[in-house]
């Protein structure tokens, strides 16, 4: 975003004309609706569906009175939002904030948290009560000082049992008791036991586990990475450096609980994977018809995600693999999603896990400032968007999986026997090294399987499911010298 997104505006402004409000740019729109018309303005500009969106027409107002008229039917910004947007079976995934400080902090993985990293299942046979299952506790969290580890369970908070209609609103409180429960032939049966939990700011470092195990003689990577956050790439890198040092030969890429994040993440993180395709494309962005047509004039190349050997200046550790396993569940959404989809072109990606979330599109954070950059926002509020603004595919052009990518081998996790991330005998992990030693048979599923997916901590908390643009492409600057 940044630099190039107020050279990209300011290009637009010249390149096309807009009829309706767009030529009245002079006249501002009163305080009152001054959020509203940041909303407007900017979904107009940068949605992806804005052409289907009849209220989002470039035609569709005469005059800045004329929109006025009509933002002043939705005092509530949010609302207004939502009436932009198309059916939400299509959009799933854009949102708005009102403090876009908490949203920058979340897209860095900044968050007031307790350190429980869970998901949320139905309860067997119910459609109403659900349980959680602990995934994994955040380092220097609360819950990291605290007798809870991963595959502990629970079913109910300060006592109340956990439902589709509550669960948001006690799971958010900062002060909380989780109550206990153990898992018998698929009953949640209450264990007594509570676990009381203080939400504080905690910053997540994605790299959880990083290890190599023998096998035979390989040497297997094994890397739990848990979201796309830009500000550890090269915690990211020094981590394959290690990898690499070692010099493993094979990779499981562990992307259950991983709901996206930057595309410049994944595209650095593809390029650690490889290493041998410098400069081809990994993946290719489309934006709405206006937008899509500027680049394809001026710079086409702009589109193009492409493989790196640097971060900065310094050198990607890569391992110049020609095949990955990679490990999925219900979770795995965006970023992670491109990373596969983006792989695939080039090398054998064994997906092992749950089919995917299946979101192939992308967003960009819209401030209200002259450019809907993040210099010169408007100090009366500090609304922020963060619309759909592009489709992804692949270099092949696939990019159709909005209903998930699906595993070469379905295993689905046994919230009875979750296992320790990192160890050979965890599931999915000894599924993935069974198929590198040519030794493994797929686990069967057993009866504990049948339990439905519902959510998990990471999109309740607002930052799951995101693949975000932290600005537009570097090479569209050249074309506006």
């Amino acid at each position: 975003m940044k630099p190039t997104f107020k050279f990209l505006l300011l290009s637009f402004i010249s390149l096309f004309i807009f009829q309706g409000c767009q030529d009245n740019d002079d006249i501002a729109a009163p305080i009152s609706l001054e959020v509203q018309d940041f909303v407007w303005k900017g979904m107009n500009q940068y949605y992806l569906w804005q052409a289907d969106v009849p209220n989002l027409s470039d035609d569709r107002f005469a005059s800045q009175d004329q929109l006025n008229v009509f933002l002043s039917d939705y005092p509530d910004p949010e609302n207004l939002f939502s009436a932009l947007r198309v059916n939400s079976t299509i959009d799933r995934f854009s949102w708005i904030v009102k403090d876009y400080l908490v949203l920058e902090g979340q897209l860095q993985g900044i968050t007031k948290n307790s350190g429980v990293e869970y998901g949320l299942v139905f309860k067997p046979g119910s459609t109403t009560d659900i349980f959680g299952y602990v995934r994994y506790i955040l380092p220097n969290s609360d819950a990291s000082t605290k007798d809870i580890k991963r595959g502990d369970l629970f079913y109910a908070v300060n006592g109340t049992q956990l439902t589709v209609t509550n669960f948001s609103s006690l799971l958010a409180l900062e002060n909380s008791t989780l109550n206990l429960a153990d898992y018998n032939s698929g009953a949640i049966t209450p264990n007594g036991k509570t676990i009381s939990l203080t939400k504080t700011v905690v910053a997540e470092n994605p790299i959880l586990v990083n290890k190599v195990l023998t096998v035979g003689s390989k040497k297997v990577g094994y890397l739990v990475y848990n979201g796309f956050f830009a500000e550890y790439d090269t915690q990211l890198n020094t981590a394959f450096g290690t990898l690499k040092a070692q010099g493993v030969t094979e990779l499981v890429l562990d992307l259950r609980y991983n709901s996206g994040g930057s595309v410049l993440s994944a595209t650095r993180l593809a390029s650690m994977i490889t290493g041998q395709y410098t400069g081809q494309v990994f993946a290719q962005q489309v934006w709405n018809s206006k937008i899509n047509a500027f680049f394809e004039a001026n710079n086409p190349e702009a589109l193009k995600n492409k493989f790196a050997d640097k971060i900065g200046t310094t050198a990607i550790n890569s391992l110049g693999l020609s095949k990955i396993y990679i490990l999925t569940s219900r979770s795995t959404a965006s970023a992670s999603e491109l990373v596969i989809n983006g792989l695939k072109p080039y090398m054998t990606v064994e997906q092992i896990g749950d089919v995917t979330v299946g979101k192939n599109v992308g967003s960009v954070t819209l401030y209200d400032s002259p450019t809907f950059g993040n210099e010169n926002r408007n100090p009366n509020h500090r609304y922020a968007m963060q619309p759909i603004v592009l489709k992804i595919a692949n270099s092949a052009g696939y990019g159709e999986y909005f209903n998930g990518l699906t595993p070469n081998y379905l295993l689905k996790e046994n919230y009875g026997n979750l296992g320790v991330l990192g160890d050979a005998s965890e599931p999915l992990l000894s599924t993935a090294v069974g198929k590198i030693s040519g030794t493994a048979k797929m686990l069967k599923q057993s009866s504990e399987k049948s339990e439905i997916y519902f959510n998990d901590s990471k999109s309740i908390d607002g930052i799951g499911n995101q693949m975000y643009l932290s600005k537009a492409p570097e090479g569209i600057l050249k074309a506006l010298d």
